[in-house]
């Protein structure tokens, strides 16, 4: 009987080794920079340039229609800002309208993705047009609305009327102590539908282990909302407050459909005044100078927030 030997294994010469691989930890081959460029040049072109030069004129005295070169003025803008208490004013009634169309949002789209996530008949269908105000131009919201709050052809009017609650016309928008509530109206209506597909896709990631055994302990609907649901939502509801936040305090093209910022400035919020200083009398240094400073207190605002949410997250 023969015993037939089994072949060594052919040891491995130094050229089957794989070799050091080529650039460190961090480093970006030329093939991806080539891929990445069609992205980042938009990104540069319309978003990163505009920036950077609508800071450069926050701190010269651009105007529109001078024959002369425009002067670097240091932070006179800021100074002549500082004291202008028109654009303060209109800060504050930025801030009004940003919390509280912000605050209406999440508290609508909670309400609505709490009930989109039951299990119902035509769900789908209801989903789909929670979606339809976020689908339309603000300028064709604005109009629409604009119709709805006609004081003798709107829709509210009448509709009042036949409800017996009310006698005559309001003039929802030329009202001094009604339009500013009107608007906030409209601006909750349009920016609900976001809010509520990110809160319902937050819902959707809740384990339902969670509130099973919440009610197995006993706890009632709205205790499981409060120690189980909210909690697991946090940084859904962290993220989406934020963004809405700072969407809302550049809110422009509603309101100026809506409005124009009348009557008499109660709906001029701070993006209609810096476009009147620059389009309307022709401060193009003076209405960056606007820009910079909105940017900075409301980063300064956000900061305080994600602060003390985080904070309280510990």
């Amino acid at each position: 009987m023969s015993l037939t030997m089994a072949p060594r294994p052919a040891e491995k010469s130094e050229k089957s080794r794989p070799g050091p691989r080529r650039g460190g930890a961090g480093t970006t081959s030329r093939p991806a920079l080539g891929l990445m460029l069609p992205a980042l040049v938009p990104v540069v072109l319309f978003s990163v340039a505009p920036l950077v030069y609508g800071i450069y004129l926050a701190f010269t005295d651009a105007r529109s229609g001078r024959n002369v070169d425009t002067a670097f003025i240091g932070l006179e803008n800021f100074v002549d800002l500082a004291a202008d208490t028109d654009f303060w004013s209109s800060f504050q009634i930025g801030l009004v309208w940003a919390v509280s169309v912000t605050a209406l949002q999440f508290a609508a789209g909670m309400g609505l993705a709490l009930l989109l996530n039951q299990d119902l008949r035509l769900r789908w269908l209801a989903r789909t047009l929670a979606m339809v105000p976020w689908a339309m131009p603000p300028v064709i919201v604005g109009l629409m609305w604009k119709l709805v709050y006609h004081p003798n052809a709107g829709i509210l009017n009448a509709t009042l009327r036949d409800l017996g609650l009310l006698s005559g016309d309001i003039d929802w928008l030329n009202d001094f102590g009604i339009a500013l509530p009107a608007i906030i109206v409209v601006g909750v209506w349009t920016g609900m539908p976001q809010t509520t597909i990110v809160l319902l896709a937050g819902l959707q990631g809740v384990p339902k282990e969670l509130h099973e055994a919440a009610e197995v302990d006993g706890a009632g609907a709205w205790r499981r909302f409060r120690s189980v649901t909210l909690p697991q939502l946090r940084p859904v509801v962290v993220t989406i407050t934020s963004l809405n936040f700072v969407w809302n305090m550049n809110e422009f093209a509603l309101v100026y459909v809506l409005t124009q910022g009348g009557p008499g400035g109660r709906t001029r919020l701070p993006m209609l005044y810096a476009y009147e200083e620059a389009f309307r009398y022709g401060f193009f240094g003076y209405a960056a100078a606007m820009g910079v400073a909105i940017v900075l207190v409301v980063l300064a605002v956000l900061g305080v927030y994600l602060r003390r949410q985080l904070k309280d997250a510990q």
